[in-house]
């Protein structure tokens, strides 16, 4: 049972608007707050060798994803932390700041406990007006297909390509791009944290229509063998780029760093070139 399967299980008894999105959406006096919180355990979240400086950051950054997902402007941070020794709360809680502090968040409150085994809970709110929110769904047939940046990097450095380390320990969520593309008028929108192929299946479930991908146009890692390039570009996680579609005619948007990979199709499959497109990625396992 994979974590994807778990999550069909709670749409069955929240429903399925619920759990669609990288956030939940909250209307609150003629605008939106978007929520999303993310547990993190040491054994499965956090690779060895990384500083407690480093969870900290990496545990507010991952909400920070979630929200620029949505469009939205980060507004307020809550950290709980379950200490397997409490000497460790000084440098997380820096790290956490510290993120909060470059993407413009407050590090409002939090919770802080005993446990066996280091586990952070961050939760987020963020704000944006409804005319700018980016959900998952939304795609139209003829949109673009776009990401932000080079896939595959925190991946790479999990692969021992130490190079990469600063993406997977030091995660930068997108956060000025993902209000930029918003702006924009961008159609929908995710962040690729769990895998390029993994978030194309999660847009598919959230549309109507399919995703077409070209291999050719998918930027790769140049200093990795080409097969295992592609193979990180598409299946690897860990990244905090976004995923998203854009018409045609509002491409040219500065500021956001991004190329074309495919397009959007009627078929309801998610292909790359003529083949489908392995379901693979970062997931949970039961």
């Amino acid at each position: 049972m994979d974590e994807r399967e778990v999550i069909k299980e709670v749409m069955r008894i929240v429903g399925q608007e619920r759990c669609l999105d990288d956030c939940a959406v909250i209307p609150f006096r003629g605008g939106c707050i978007v929520a999303t919180t993310d547990m993190l355990h040491e054994s499965a979240d956090f690779p060895a060798g990384m500083s407690e400086w480093q969870i900290g950051w990496m545990s507010v950054a991952v909400t920070l994803s979630d929200i620029a997902g949505m469009g939205a402007a980060p507004a307020a941070v809550m950290l709980a932390v379950g200490l397997d020794a409490w000497e460790r709360i000084t440098g997380i809680m820096s790290g956490a700041k510290e993120c909060c502090d470059r993407f413009g968040a407050e590090l409002v409150g939090g919770d802080i406990d005993h446990h066996d085994e280091l586990t952070l809970v961050s939760s987020g709110l963020g704000v944006v007006a409804p005319e700018n929110l980016v959900r998952r769904r939304g795609a139209q047939v003829g949109d673009l297909i776009c990401i932000t940046g080079v896939p595959g990097r925190a991946q790479a450095a999990l692969e021992g390509y130490r190079q990469y380390e600063e993406y997977l320990f030091e995660p930068v969520p997108r956060v000025t791009e993902g209000q930029i593309l918003a702006g924009a008028g961008v159609t929908s929108m995710m962040d690729i944290s769990d895998g390029l192929a993994l978030s194309l299946y999660d847009m598919l479930e959230a549309n109507t229509c399919g995703y077409r991908i070209r291999l050719a146009d998918i930027p790769l890692l140049d200093d990795v063998p080409p097969a295992e390039a592609r193979d990180l570009a598409l299946y690897g996680g860990g990244d905090f780029e976004l995923l998203f579609t854009c018409p045609p005619d509002r491409l040219n948007i500065d500021g956001a760093g991004y190329c074309v990979i495919g397009t959007v199709i009627k078929e309801r499959s998610v292909l790359i070139d003529d083949r489908v497109l392995e379901r693979r990625g970062y997931q949970h396992q039961w």
